[in-house]
């Protein structure tokens, strides 16, 4: 609930007239429904987050059995390519192409893919999909599940926290490296430069 503390204008003020006498609850109805409004934008993104996992989830399903990415819904310009989950925080969250901002509202995304080097970059929100991040310890087990079929482990090895523009990878990522990027720091709602980054390494 959002409170307000109005208080009441002079008696010299109010002598002017009842609009001025009036002005303080318009400014609480003013107050209250720009507090409503900023709460709605607040929960906006999380419920459309969840909302369209449902339907990835189903694209995923038919993505697998087809073997090639199936869009979500008709007019999509991303398609499911993998799953990510992590088994000891109950996670299960589907991976789009693309890496662009617009895929990112709707789950994480595949940043960089590339398995001739190695290295797997996945992005996506601090406040959704990469939320459990910061839950991340060192040796959880990070499983990405393909749409070719294929499934790779990895063991979470460490942290970075780095400036998005000073982010590197390694050339060669030796027997496999996964990389999962978010913004830092956690449970802020402003957007800033740095960046957390959980490297894990695959086993086997």
């Amino acid at each position: 609930m959002l409170a307000v503390s109005a208080k009441p204008l002079s008696e010299g003020r109010a002598s002017k007239g009842g609009f001025l006498r009036a002005l303080p609850l318009v400014m609480i109805a003013a107050l209250l429904v720009g507090g409503a409004a900023i709460t709605a934008k607040a929960l906006y993104l999380p419920v459309k987050a969840e909302v369209a996992q449902v339907l990835l989830a189903r694209a995923f399903d038919q993505s697998l059995e087809q073997g090639t990415p199936v869009r979500p819904w008709s007019w999509a310009d991303t398609a499911p390519v993998s799953r990510v989950r992590v088994d000891r925080l109950g996670v299960s969250e589907i991976v789009l192409s693309g890496g662009s901002g617009e895929a990112m509202a709707f789950g994480p995304t595949e940043v960089l893919d590339d398995r001739a080097r190695g290295v797997t970059i996945l992005a996506a929100h601090r406040d959704t999909h990469f939320e459990f991040v910061r839950d991340l310890k060192a040796g959880d087990t990070i499983s990405l599940d393909r749409i070719d079929g294929t499934s790779v482990t990895y063991r979470v090895r460490g942290f970075e926290t780095v400036r998005f523009d000073e982010f590197t990878y390694p050339a060669h990522g030796g027997s496999g490296l996964l990389a999962l990027t978010t913004c830092w720091p956690f449970g802020s709602q402003v957007s800033g430069p740095m960046r957390r980054v959980a490297w894990a390494e695959k086993l086997g």
